[in-house]
């Protein structure tokens, strides 16, 4: 099964943070039609026997019995669709762990490169080795506190 792709004024990195959500979303162009579905969001539609082709006026009743939330989505005054976000309660859930965990799981399918996890976040080496100098994580996926430990 396919996954719609997001509107291009989606960056590589923003759809990498959609896709690190535990909760589930779900994002509709301005039409009511899906682009955009994240694992978690697949998991609920398929435990409820949901089509994902449908639109955003048959999928609203069932998730919101999941306690679905419907959000509008603007880029600058834009108005590009909305997003449902369906909720989890496991994994990350600040914006910062989600992201750290995006570029975790970037660097992991990237074999720890960094120029090529850059370049699909979408985000220059210098902003990547900022982010892991941030989150505290080495270029050999150890954390400084792993690197601590073995010193």
């Amino acid at each position: 099964m396919t996954t719609p792709s997001l509107p291009s004024v989606f960056s590589p990195l923003a759809k990498a943070l959609l896709d690190a959500f535990n909760e589930g979303v779900i994002v509709f162009d301005q039409q009511g039609r899906i682009t955009y579905v994240n694992a978690s969001a697949r998991e609920v539609l398929d435990e409820a026997g949901l089509d994902q082709t449908s639109d955003k006026d048959d999928l609203l009743p069932e998730l919101a019995n999941f306690g679905g939330r419907l959000a509008p989505l603007r880029v600058g005054s834009l108005e590009i669709g909305e997003a449902i976000f369906i909720p989890r309660r496991e994994g990350p859930t600040t914006l910062a762990d989600r992201e750290k965990d995006a570029i975790v799981r970037s660097l992991e399918a990237h074999g720890w490169r960094l120029a090529e996890t850059a370049k699909t976040l979408g985000i220059s080496r210098t902003t990547l080795w900022r982010r892991l100098r941030a989150y505290g994580l080495h270029r050999d996926g150890r954390t400084k506190w792993d690197q601590q430990s073995t010193s």
